[in-house]
């Protein structure tokens, strides 16, 4: 195989292969929008002769992290030829974009696995898990709290990035995991007329909390789909976003979308673990957790720029001795000394007091898992007593990372 980049000649070759893959047929609308997508995009082919039988788009995207941002490329339409299954074309792919990212200073890579079983041999893993929340809104929302009664009002979706998009920005550095989201982001994914996943749904809808001309408390990015009178299926709400200053906040809107007329069922994906819905909400028998689920995917390209790269809870001094069976130069016994003001990592001839592969480094990196855990379920080697705590403690972020903006 030749592994190159795809030019602007061939996006359409690389679209087709995607289709064919994923089994989709997508209309003209829909085709066009792809199209745009990943001329914007970083693109790697493997080619078979003049035959294109591998893709792989990576987006621009900088990534949220512990005290900061890191870019971080968002692979997309991963795509091989089921005439070249099992040739190692992913893997030549893959190895590319790994080699530009640590040669361009891009320490991180992320995506959303298709698959679960594909990516972890490539080092990525899940660095945040989400939750499905079902509230069952024909009656009032039970609250253990007083919601904020500051007003609410809708927000033009064209209005959105010059209104909510400061707010998100400010979320990203409370919370890691987030992609840095610019208006053609917003209006061009995140905002689209139709929702992908169901015609039946409303054009998204933006409530914000405070008035205008005030600082925003919060906003809710949500649709709607009409009830069914003839089955006696309810009308849903589908909540997409909810972003809030505090807990009351948070409430003001979560009682805004539970008492939307003619709806009976508020669905939510890709909440985070910690979403303090599921305290202050009264009965939850109401607000149920339907599911728990692996978010977003994180590689650490450069092992040394993305320990570096991010902030430390508490001081810590400790030998990692980390495998990389992708990337040499991340494989071998490092000394990481990190705290509230300083990080280093430097390779070190002293004994390890942790061993792990790459691959467990990106589940704790952002505070998503903690290395205890890992430790108990055999895939980490704690050598030195009280290791993986220490480094637990170091890593530790005041809220778990999460997003749902999905790629």
């Amino acid at each position: 195989m030749d592994i190159r980049d795809v030019p602007e000649a061939h996006v359409d070759r690389a679209m087709e292969l995607v289709y064919l893959v994923f089994h989709d047929n997508p209309d003209e609308e829909k085709r066009k929008h792809h199209r745009e997508l990943v001329l914007a995009c970083e693109r790697v082919g493997a080619y078979d002769g003049d035959t294109l039988v591998g893709f792989v788009a990576a987006h621009r995207f900088t990534l949220s992290v512990p005290g900061g941002d890191l870019p971080c490329p968002g692979l997309t339409f991963v795509s091989v030829a089921p005439t070249h299954r099992r040739r190692g074309v992913l893997s030549a792919m893959i190895a590319e974009l790994f080699r530009r990212g640590a040669r361009q200073g891009r320490p991180l890579a992320a995506l959303w696995a298709s698959e679960d079983a594909i990516y972890g041999r490539f080092g990525f893993s899940p660095a945040m898990y989400g939750l499905s929340v079902e509230i069952d809104s024909r009656r009032p929302l039970g609250l253990r709290i007083a919601p904020d009664e500051r007003p609410l009002r809708l927000i033009d979706p064209a209005d959105a990035p010059a209104v909510a998009g400061p707010y998100l920005d400010a979320t990203r550095a409370a919370r890691a995991g987030r992609i840095a989201r610019d208006a053609e982001r917003w209006t061009g994914e995140w905002l689209t007329e139709e929702a992908e996943e169901d015609d039946e749904l409303s054009p998204p809808r933006i409530v914000a909390l405070g008035a205008e001309g005030d600082p925003l408390a919060g906003y809710a990015v949500y649709r709607t789909k009409a009830g069914n009178d003839d089955t006696g299926t309810p009308g849903v709400v589908r909540v997409d976003e909810l972003e809030a200053d505090d807990a009351a906040a948070a409430a003001a809107l979560w009682r805004y979308v539970t008492s939307i007329d003619l709806t009976g069922t508020v669905r939510a994906w890709g909440r985070p673990l910690d979403d303090p819905l599921l305290l202050f909400a009264a009965d939850r028998d109401q607000v149920r957790v339907t599911g728990v689920h692996p978010g977003l995917w994180v590689r650490l390209v450069d092992v040394r720029a993305a320990l570096t790269g991010r902030t430390w809870a508490a001081p810590v001094d400790l030998v990692l001795d980390v495998h990389d069976a992708h990337l040499p130069a991340n494989t071998g016994r490092f000394r990481l000394t990190a705290g509230p003001d300083s990080r280093t990592y430097e390779p070190t001839g002293d004994a390890p007091d942790l061993t792990l592969d790459v691959r467990e480094l990106a589940a704790c990196y952002l505070g998503g898992t903690e290395v205890r855990h890992l430790v108990r379920a055999g895939l980490v080697r704690e050598h030195t007593e009280g290791a993986a705590a220490r480094l637990d403690a170091a890593l530790r972020t005041d809220l778990l990372p999460n997003t749902g903006d999905e790629f």
